[in-house]
């Protein structure tokens, strides 16, 4: 279908409102990584922003083998299309917006995928241990619940996509770059082997809204040494501390 699709162009500004509303800075609000205005602080920074220091299901945590239950959880299945290039830097991260159509299914529940995004170092930590980066995969299902899938990115071989990315780097902030001729495949951010832990959780930005299900990919992908220097040449560290888990149970698959 084409990009210039009456169709598909009401679908992009659709899905654009979902991401700017859920998961990018709102207008006049601003918060950081850092000082005043850091994690420490953003429950104090705006009424709608109370849950990131009140809520008790917050993201991301420090995932321990020795807490989490092994079960015989069904399997993820990626069905990721191509999607056209959308790429914004909002100020927080780099973020890709993606087209309508690609999603994934897990017992019975299919989620769209609506954006993904990156943070360093990575947000999760599995026992004690971080990565070196962290993509976010963004969904909604069709009631409105977020799922999101982190895939922890570790040093080593360059990754084709993220090659891609970091070549369309917008160069200001809170704009749209739209790439009508690049087509990527979200496809090529996750590793072969896609076992997973599983648990309740919040957007790890604010306003940090719970109720989100987390996916967190047991094996990382890789992206080279340089792809990371680029990234943290626009942003250093973009990570929330990891926070209490308050009793919640994390399932792990078989």
């Amino acid at each position: 279908m084409s990009c210039h699709n009456p169709l598909r162009q009401a679908l992009w500004a659709a899905l654009a409102i979902i991401a700017s509303a859920s998961f990018a800075e709102e207008a006049g609000h601003h918060w950081s990584y850092a000082g005043d205005t850091g994690p420490a602080k953003w429950g104090t920074l705006e009424p709608e922003f109370r849950s990131c220091a009140l809520g008790k299901s917050q993201s991301p945590i420090d995932i321990r083998d020795d807490v989490a239950h092994k079960a015989q959880l069904p399997a993820v299945e990626f069905a990721y299309e191509p999607s056209a290039l959308r790429i914004i830097d909002n100020g927080h991260t780099i973020q890709v917006n993606y087209a309508p159509g690609s999603f994934f299914t897990v017992g019975g529940r299919r989620y769209e995928l609506v954006q993904f995004h990156f943070h360093r170092p990575s947000e999760e930590q599995i026992n004690d241990k971080g990565h070196d980066m962290v993509a976010h995969l963004v969904h909604k299902d069709s009631e409105g619940h977020l799922a999101v899938v982190a895939v922890l990115l570790d040093a080593g071989s360059a990754n084709p996509l993220v090659k891609t990315l970091w070549s369309h780097l917008p160069k200001e902030k809170n704009a749209e770059t739209a790439v009508d001729t690049v087509k990527i495949d979200a496809t090529s951010l996750l590793p072969q082997d896609r076992s997973y832990y599983t648990f309740k959780g919040s957007l790890t930005t604010p306003p940090c809204s719970e109720g989100v299900t987390w996916f967190v990919l047991r094996h990382p992908t890789s992206v080279s040494v340089d792809q990371i220097a680029r990234f943290a040449a626009v942003y250093p560290m973009n990570a929330r501390p990891v926070q209490p888990l308050n009793g919640r149970e994390i399932e792990a698959s078989r």
